[in-house]
C-alpha cells in the first residue's frame, strides 16, 4: 500500500511551466512535427488561438504529478479528453496546473481523479489515473 493513499484525500497541486522550447524538445521525441505546435501563423490559420502544447504533453504533465505524488507508483491506467488547448506565448511560459485527489482503492488498485488547467481553464476533461496500491 502506498503510505497516504486514503480515498478521499486531496494531493498537493503542482505547477508546471510550459515554454514553446518545451513544444520544441516534445516534437522532436514524440515524432510529432504539426506546425500549430510551433508557428503561430499555422496555429492561427486553422483557428487556434496561437501555438498550443500537445495534447499528450499535457496529459504526461499530468502522469508526472501523478508519480510525483505515489513516489513513482505502476501507473496502469491514464487518460482523459483533450478540451481546451494550451496556449503558449512565444516569450516566457504559461502554466500547467495538476491536482488530484483519491477517488477509490479496491483490489489493489487507486483510482485518482485529477483536474489540469491552464489560466483557470480545465484543458482536460475527466482525466484519471490508476496506479498499483
Amino acid at each position: 500500500m502506498i503510505a497516504g493513499l486514503v480515498v478521499g484525500a486531496a494531493f498537493e497541486p503542482i505547477t508546471y511551466p510550459v515554454t514553446r522550447a518545451d513544444l520544441v524538445s516534445y516534437a522532436a521525441a514524440a515524432g510529432d512535427p504539426n506546425p500549430i505546435h510551433q508557428d503561430e501563423d499555422v496555429a492561427r490559420s486553422v483557428g487556434l488561438p496561437g501555438v498550443i502544447a500537445h495534447g499528450m504533453l499535457t496529459l504526461g504533465l499530468a502522469g508526472r504529478a501523478v508519480a510525483t505524488w505515489t513516489d513513482g507508483a505502476e501507473v496502469v491506467e491514464l487518460g482523459c479528453k483533450f478540451t481546451n488547448p494550451v496556449v503558449v506565448p512565444a516569450e516566457g511560459s504559461v502554466e500547467v496546473v495538476v491536482s488530484g485527489s483519491v477517488k477509490k482503492i479496491e483490489d489493489g488498485l487507486a483510482t485518482l481523479a485529477l483536474e489540469v488547467t491552464c489560466n483557470d481553464v480545465k484543458v482536460l476533461g475527466m482525466p484519471k489515473a490508476v496506479v498499483r496500491a
